[in-house]
């Protein structure tokens, strides 16, 4: 009797399921549940029973049948095609893989820290104004990136990434935007995890990278072989701020690379980017060690220059000669000076977390000599931990606090918050990139959200949670042939987000 009680309660379920239920096994067969695919998130398949009870499975846990089903529901979703009678068979390099699309695959450019113009702004356009239920569709994830914090690249149809290599130590690592598969791997000269992204030099075909021992290396862009290499600490007497390693992005400017060992004779160093030879070196009594920022390129008081941040806090170097033109102190903090700085004309903006960091925009003189400050306002009124800041228009928006990713908009002439800091939609800090007036945010607890960019007042316009978070989400987002791509550790995502 009982046995034909169950036999009847379950063909009454199946009856009551909606159309589209099934039955999901996991992989020894032992155990079923009956229900509706929901959606995939952070590597759960939630499903919908009968009963309206919506439940999490891991997808590592399902059986065969049932993974390949989910993998066709998100390459449907992300190619916008009907689902066909029988389940693609997954690419072995791939978690989740798809056809190589139009709005992908070497149809953008992001070949350098902060993407072409080294302002964290994508120059895409047709993108998604919002986001709807689990976010934008996953193209495929892929593995292999390493450890590390480095983000990613893209450049004629490769990404670029630095990871630490299990067995091998740090590397410069070269994959398909196709499929996310590694194409090539080179060891960059220590065993450590990786902060820094590489850069990529379109007119040289050449690639550089930094390890956080301060080991440089430059290799051939399509093949990964090695070209040269440098040591901050050996040749230039280099020298971090603090414990956590070199974390800058190399700065291609012309024929010449431009780099911060952060040592008094060479705080800043310019190098011939084919053959690594020396042109100059900036001195500084002092100078107390690299900062983890990125060095910008910048025509301020007539003078071409870089600006970086470093221990004392922000500088300015003659492009020229290599001579220091002016160093502001105020907002250099003891710990760690991170955000790129943000220059329109004649100004500069910089911000620095921690304890004792800040927030200051600075006019640089005539000659390029000297700054004035125009404002300033201490880190309890508004600092960038390490997530980064962009301008449009008239406004900077950015993520305010130590440990926190504030949404904050700041009039950049006057300093005037404008709205904010809010909670934003996720936790903890959050790194930030802006394309076709909307922001990025991507936080630590692994939310990325979609805000729009306006001065009126914080607008979300959709959120989703990252296909993985393998600790601290800290790398920052890339936007590149409409796509938007977030490393994690050894893992790589893609997501198309593409106007349909």
């Amino acid at each position: 009797m009982h046995r034909i009680a169950l036999l009847v309660c379950l063909i009454a379920i199946l009856f009551a399921a909606d159309a589209d239920a099934r039955t999901w096994q996991d992989k020894s067969g032992k155990f079923s549940i009956e229900g509706e695919y929901v959606s995939f998130v952070a590597g759960n398949v939630r499903i919908r029973r009968s009963d309206g009870r919506i439940v999490r499975i891991a997808m590592s846990r399902l059986s065969a049948d049932d993974q390949a089903f989910v993998k066709e529901i998100l390459k449907n979703k992300a190619t916008g095609n009907k689902p066909g009678a029988k389940p693609p068979t997954p690419s072995p390099a791939t978690t989740v893989s798809t056809k190589k699309s139009s709005t992908g695959s070497g149809g953008g450019d992001w070949h350098r820290w902060r993407g072409p113009n080294a302002d964290g702004i994508s120059t895409e356009t047709g993108l998604l104004d919002r986001w709807t239920g689990d976010g934008p569709p996953l193209v495929w994830s892929s593995r292999g990136m390493g450890r590390g914090m480095s983000s990613v690249v893209v450049s004629k149809g490769k990404i670029y990434t630095m990871g630490k290599i299990r067995g091998s130590g740090a590397a410069l690592i070269c994959a398909s935007d196709s499929d996310g598969s590694v194409l090539w791997s080179t060891p960059a000269g220590d065993n450590g995890e990786t902060n820094a992204t590489p850069t990529v030099d379109v007119e040289s075909n050449l690639v550089f990278g930094t390890t956080k021992e301060g080991n440089m290396i430059c290799a051939n862009a399509q093949t990964g072989q090695k070209v040269w290499s440098k040591s901050f600490k050996n040749d230039f007497g280099g020298k971090m701020m603090s414990g956590w390693g070199y974390s800058e992005s190399p700065l291609v400017d012309g024929d010449r690379l431009i780099v911060t060992p952060g040592g008094d004779r060479g705080v800043l160093v310019a190098l011939d980017k084919k053959t690594g030879r020396g042109i100059w070196s900036t001195t500084m009594s002092g100078a107390g060690g690299a900062g983890y920022a990125t060095p910008v390129v910048a025509n301020c008081g007539g003078v071409k220059q870089y600006i970086t941040l470093i221990r004392h806090g922000i500088i300015g170097v003659s492009a020229k000669t290599g001579k220091l033109l002016w160093h502001y102190k105020k907002i250099g903090n003891g710990t760690a000076n991170i955000p790129t700085p943000i220059v329109k004309g004649d100004y500069v903006f910089c911000s620095t977390g921690y304890g004792d960091g800040g927030s200051a925009l600075l006019q640089v003189g005539k000659g390029g000599r000297g700054v004035r400050e125009i404002w300033y306002k201490s880190n309890r009124e508004l600092q960038n931990h390490h997530g980064g800041m962009v301008l449009i228009g008239k406004y900077i928006y950015m993520g305010h606090g130590h440990n926190n990713g504030l949404p904050v908009c700041v009039d950049m002439a006057s300093g005037r918050i404008q709205w904010g800091p809010e909670r934003g939609a996720g936790r903890q800090s959050a790194a930030l990139v802006a394309a076709e007036g909307h922001l990025y945010f991507r936080y630590e607890d692994g939310t990325m959200a979609l805000v729009e960019a306006t001065p009126k007042g914080y607008n979300l316009k959709g959120s989703f949670t990252i296909a993985s978070v393998n600790g601290k989400s800290w790398p920052h987002p890339v936007i590149a042939g409409k796509r938007l791509y977030l490393r994690d550790q050894d893992q790589l995502h893609c997501y198309n987000i593409a106007a349909q």
